[in-house]
């Protein structure tokens, strides 16, 4: 697609420097934000507009913002650059390349619900992303696009980044908000929800980095306009990281309803030696596994048409998988992952994750025995729906959709040769 929305950089050299982001109508929206239009009216725009969250659940944004009450200061905006989903990398490009542009769609979601601070919350393996962006709101400052007083009106804003800690559960908003707090990252019970009881237990917007970076262009061009792009439940576009068995792995901006077949085929280059595609993972490690026959490539990419086959789009991380992966293999190595991860607060997650990689482990090793593959389900099942945030839950997609859809890797590997390399 050449008329990029989010990764602009991509047509626009030098898009990472302000004049030149300044000569693309850079700041025009937060401009016309801030001086024309009321905040309710800045909420609703980004409503009509459809906008969906990209970090993962969907969720719509105008509404996410509307739901912060007027009777409880300060408000507070975060965004959340924690990227540490396996197989997703988008983020870091916007930051990279395309860096005001994400920077301005956080300050018109500060001046949407009144915020006057925002903190930029990135994963600790980014410190330079962090060092770059601080760079470029010191630019914003000296040039009076941030700070006190902003065009001549009475709101003021300030923008901070802040590093974490390495820790893949500082991606749930609530664990990144005790995170940025200085306590230790775990996630708190809900209610009360962050947008009454946030960041220091003030109302809050948590918004991931691509979802913000729509918003200036929904706000210069109108909602109308963004329905141009995607489908009437999913307007816009989306920024797919495309990786596994893929012959051009990498970031592509397609708009909603783009196919499997368009994305793995057509901008991926298709599966490397003329292999058989097996499966995909569309959320990284935290999806289930789709088994891909005909029909299932030419399924819409969008946060309703993968319903039917139990998973989610999430952030659109889709990792390929061709027919040389043994799925007991690829079990082992994703709830290892989670075991790791898990912050250990609550028992089923703290307890599961360790007992669903010992059983990963001994089967993709050629160890394990028949029975061990039933126990392996069970043990994801037992948990399913009792852990105290979603990391938990994702960490039994893999192993329950794996053994329902390919049982016979698992036999096939506790009957012959290992598959653990």
């Amino acid at each position: 697609m050449s008329d990029y929305l989010i990764l602009r950089h991509r047509a626009i050299p030098g898009l990472e420097r302000l004049p030149v982001y300044l000569e693309q109508q850079g700041f025009a929206a937060f401009k016309k934000a801030v001086t024309e239009l009321q905040p309710a009216q800045v909420i609703q725009m980004v409503k009509d507009s459809g906008l969906r969250g990209r970090g993962g659940a969907g969720f719509p944004t105008g509404l996410k913002w509307s739901f912060l009450p007027n009777d409880l200061w300060p408000h507070y905006v975060v965004a959340n650059a924690d990227e540490s989903e396996p197989g997703t990398f988008k983020d870091r490009e916007i930051m990279e390349s395309n860096p005001f542009q994400f920077l301005e769609g956080l300050m018109i979601a500060a001046y949407a619900v009144q915020a006057r601070v925002a903190y930029i919350y990135i994963r600790g393996e980014y410190w330079h992303i962090a060092k770059w962006l601080d760079q470029k709101i010191a630019e914003l400052e000296r040039a009076g696009l941030l700070g006190e007083n902003l065009f001549g009106t009475d709101y003021s804003l300030r923008l901070y980044t802040h590093l974490g800690a390495g820790a893949y559960i500082c991606g749930e908003e609530t664990a990144l908000l005790e995170s940025l707090e200085g306590k230790i990252g775990q996630p708190r019970l809900r209610p009360p929800f962050p947008a009454t009881a946030g960041l220091y237990n003030r109302p809050t917007v948590v918004n991931n980095v691509e979802t913000l970076a729509n918003v200036p262009l929904i706000v210069l061009h109108g909602p109308a306009w963004y329905h141009n792009y995607g489908t009437d439940k999913s307007p816009g576009t989306k920024v797919f990281s495309l990786s596994g068995c893929v012959n051009r792995p990498g970031n592509y901006e397609l708009p909603f309803g783009v196919t499997f077949r368009e994305l793995i085929f057509e901008h991926g280059g298709g599966v490397p030696e003329g292999r058989t595609l097996k499966a995909v993972m569309t959320a990284g490690a935290s999806s289930v596994l789709i088994p891909m026959d005909e029909s299932v490539l030419d399924t819409p990419l969008d946060y309703e048409s993968l319903n039917k086959f139990g998973g989610s789009l999430g952030s659109a991380s889709v990792i390929v998988l061709d027919d040389s992966v043994n799925m007991a293999w690829l079990t082992y190595k994703t709830v290892n992952f989670f075991k790791h991860e898990s912050c250990g607060k609550c028992t089923p997650c703290r307890e599961g994750t360790y007992w669903m990689n010992r059983l990963a482990e001994r089967i993709a090793r050629g160890q394990g025995e028949a029975r061990e593959v039933e126990l392996l389900y069970q043990v994801a099942r037992q948990m399913q729906g009792k852990c105290l945030c979603a990391l938990g839950e994702f960490s039994t997609l893999a192993v329950v959709s794996s053994i329902d859809r390919f049982r016979t890797d698992f036999e096939a590997v506790v009957t012959k040769e290992p598959v653990y390399g």
